[in-house]
């Protein structure tokens, strides 16, 4: 589908949105603050929306405590 040329753009694209998903789901499941309910929404939020979730995650979920 894509020539030689996108093949490692776009390997470095794939890697990096798994890690951030992956970043993300165990950022979720190590959070005390939600319930079971939330940390599977989210999580499969983060699964089938990788980079979206992972933002979305990033933007609206628990906030770190202020000091």
């Amino acid at each position: 589908m894509f020539g030689r040329e996108w093949s490692e753009p776009l390997g470095f694209a794939f890697a990096f949105a798994l890690l951030l998903a992956l970043w993300a789901i165990f950022s979720i499941v190590q959070n005390k603050e939600s319930g079971p309910f939330s940390k599977a929404l989210w999580s499969v939020l983060v699964l089938f929306v990788p980079i979206g979730g992972f933002l979305l995650w990033l933007l609206f979920g628990p906030k770190a405590p202020e000091k």
